[in-house]
């Protein structure tokens, strides 16, 4: 039987943060008869990590390529990715077609810098909240929130918070059975509780 795969758009910058790439796409990986994950930068050049290690890049944006699943890192390179017009436009064209648009940590600085999270409610990296917050009044913002999905919208809160996010995004595309395989293969323990969030008290958010 054929397997129809869905594209991953992954969203490179300099000083993303490393896990907030590789957590996502280590899960979407285990299942990868159902995806296919590509590198996406602005010039399509290798690119640097917050950590240091470098990810080789399939596309840039100036590629006619369109993605299925976009997938928005954070990291210390969203505080200057924000005022990247070129960023915010090719964020703002792709998310017209996706049929779903996630982020992990200040991710969703980008997107709602963008305007594609007016409306929507989402959250965020309770450490950076205020700063992440300050990109748009437009977007209905969770203080206490392990992820939030909102339609097409997925954004989680912070770092390791994408792995549980995503494994929510494969049970819903794909099934319960194959997201707890996903996790049980990671040897992975999923919080499967979306409202779960000590850091929002932690970050005095609540």
């Amino acid at each position: 039987m054929i397997v129809l795969k869905r594209t991953i758009g992954v969203v490179l910058f300099p000083e993303f943060e490393l896990l907030d790439v590789f957590g996502p796409v280590e899960m979407f990986g285990i299942a990868r008869e159902h995806f296919d994950i590509r590198m996406v930068s602005e010039d399509g050049q290798t690119v640097a990590s917050r950590q240091g290690p470098k990810s080789v890049v399939d596309h840039s944006f100036g590629d006619a390529v369109r993605y299925d699943i976009l997938l928005v890192p954070g990291g210390q390179g969203t505080r200057r990715e924000v005022y990247n017009e070129s960023m915010l436009s090719w964020l703002q064209e792709q998310a017209k077609g996706a049929e779903y648009v996630t982020s992990v940590c200040t991710g969703s600085a980008l997107l709602a810098k963008a305007g594609i999270l007016d409306g929507v409610c989402a959250t965020t990296n309770k450490m950076a909240f205020e700063w992440v917050t300050s990109q748009s009044s437009a977007v209905i913002w969770k203080k206490q929130a392990r992820w939030v999905e909102d339609g097409k919208f997925f954004t989680s809160s912070g770092i390791s918070a994408g792995i549980d996010m995503s494994l929510a995004l494969i049970q819903k595309l794909l099934g319960q059975e194959t997201a707890d395989k996903t996790a049980l293969r990671a040897e992975y323990q999923w919080c499967r509780d979306s409202s779960w969030d000590p850091f929002a008290k932690l970050h005095g958010l609540v």
